[in-house]
């Protein structure tokens, strides 16, 4: 791409950036960046395939029998919530109600699906629910499902019941993480786990040549922070230009959400070698361990509305800096991409559909406008006219099915999109309403709308607006 060009024709609609509440790119005077799956992205199968690996090898060193075990990637998606009462995995909609659901390894039918959610709605304050916010737990949801699979079959220890799973597996995967191990492999090969983007970069350069301050605020440490953003920014750069000198601050092990929400020590990095001093009175262009959000708004001279901050963790980056310091806010959903190419590939079937439903709802209503005519007549029983509608609905949902089956798949064979489930918004769909400003694929889909971009929100549709739908 020759970025000293300007791009005239719009991104192609998988590069959108898509807006909850209108944001003026122009009055934003600071962005601030996550790492991990924002301004780096990873390859999902392989890194969380070898988290899944290292979480395996610590629960078989404990004794459980886990040594054949795979992680399937393909089997679980972000916005998943694990029921640790019911040994469950579930997708909920914006409401809360359970709309599909698998025990362990094994997809629950209807009847399995009412009896163990008629009465229950999944509601995150409630400890039995985990919600899986970050592609960082689909190695969580792969296990956790399998290891239900073993408590099922009697192979595991009597004591460890399905509410016992997830603290298990939250605990092994931290203490992996602790080790290092992981993180040193990927700094060792990274061409094996970081997906490449050098528009990231040029989205970058061009917000700071518009006069926005940027700011890296991760939870990785500094040795491998320096070594992924080396890896993944220095070969785009221009000239002798590094990483660093792109932002006006860097802060890492900043411990988000408490990053957003306590006051915190905070420690200058001051050599290549991590060496820390303690830094006493306000920050300045620098690279600091620890801190809070309060000493960056003090350093740059700005709060609320005036930051704009991008994360791929819709509690840990994204609720948390907008409930409590009411900065803007952006959301990374990498996934959305392959979803939304799928979606407009599916456009036209989507029409026959959405016609088809039309003319379904139009026959339903005729037919229960004759039947309660007949009723109101004395006579319940149905006559030829009563007859052609059922075929004729009959016939009409046999070519519906398949076009459902085929649009509840667009995304994950198994659980559907990621922002819907059946006709409905998930869990996860009104969460990204609630708390994120703007959503997009990757941090380089800002590179199409420019730093000087007006994103604007759709008009918020209601059933009653005109050329909704009216029932069914």
């Amino acid at each position: 791409m020759d970025y000293n060009q300007p791009m005239i024709a719009p991104p192609p609609a998988e590069r959108e950036i898509f807006c909850n509440r209108t944001l003026n790119l122009r009055s934003i005077k600071a962005i601030g960046y996550d790492m991990d799956y924002t301004l780096i992205h990873y390859h999902v199968e392989q890194w969380e395939g070898r988290a899944y690996d290292y979480l395996r090898d610590r629960l078989h060193a404990a004794g459980l029998p886990v040594s054949d075990l795979r992680f399937d990637h393909h089997s679980v998606i972000r916005g998943l919530v694990i029921d640790t009462e019911l040994g469950n995995i579930v997708k909920a909609n914006r409401f809360g109600y359970v709309k599909q659901a698998w025990h362990g390894t094994r997809p629950l039918d209807y009847d399995s699906l009412r009896s163990g959610y008629a009465r229950t709605i999944v509601d995150l304050t409630e400890p039995r629910f985990i919600f899986a916010n970050t592609l960082f737990s689909l190695c969580e949801l792969s296990m956790y499902a399998q290891l239900v699979d073993l408590v099922d079959q009697r192979k595991l220890d009597p004591s460890l019941g399905y509410g016992n799973l997830y603290p298990l597996i939250k605990q092994s995967l931290d203490a992996a993480h602790m080790e290092g191990q992981l993180k040193a492999e990927i700094v060792d090969n990274p061409s094996r786990f970081v997906a490449d983007d050098p528009d990231t970069v040029a989205a970058l350069l061009d917000q700071k040549r518009a006069g926005k301050r940027l700011l890296l605020i991760t939870n990785s440490e500094w040795p491998y922070t320096e070594a992924m953003m080396s890896y993944a920014f220095d070969p785009h750069l221009p000239g002798s230009m590094r990483w660093g000198e792109l932002f006006d601050v860097i802060i890492v092990s900043a411990r988000k959400p408490a990053f957003f929400s306590q006051h915190n020590p905070v420690f200058e990095i001051i050599n290549s070698e991590g060496h820390l001093k303690p830094v006493v009175g306000s920050l300045g262009h620098g690279i600091y361990l620890g801190g809070d959000a309060w000493k960056v708004e003090q350093y740059l001279g700005l709060s609320g509305d005036d930051i704009l901050y991008v994360g791929d963790h819709i509690w840990g980056d994204v609720h948390v800096s907008k409930r409590l310091l009411r900065w803007r806010t952006a959301l990374i959903l990498r996934e959305l991409e392959g979803e939304v190419a799928a979606n407009q590939a599916f456009s036209a079937d989507q029409q026959r559909l959405a016609e088809m439903m039309s003319q379904k709802r139009d026959k339903e209503f005729a037919l229960s406008q004759l039947r309660l005519a007949r009723l109101r007549a004395g006579k319940s029983e149905p006559n030829a006219q009563t007859e052609a509608l059922r075929t004729e609905l009959i016939k009409l949902d046999n070519q519906i099915s398949p076009l459902a089956r085929a649009s509840g798949k667009i995304g994950n064979e198994t659980w559907g999109p990621l922002l819907r489930t059946g006709n409905d918004k998930s869990l996860l769909a009104r969460m990204v309403e609630r708390h994120a400003d703007i959503y997009t694929s990757r941090v380089s889909n800002f590179l199409f709308q420019t730093p000087f971009a007006y994103l604007r929100s759709p008009r918020g549709s209601m059933p009653h607006d005109p050329g909704q739908p009216i029932g069914g």
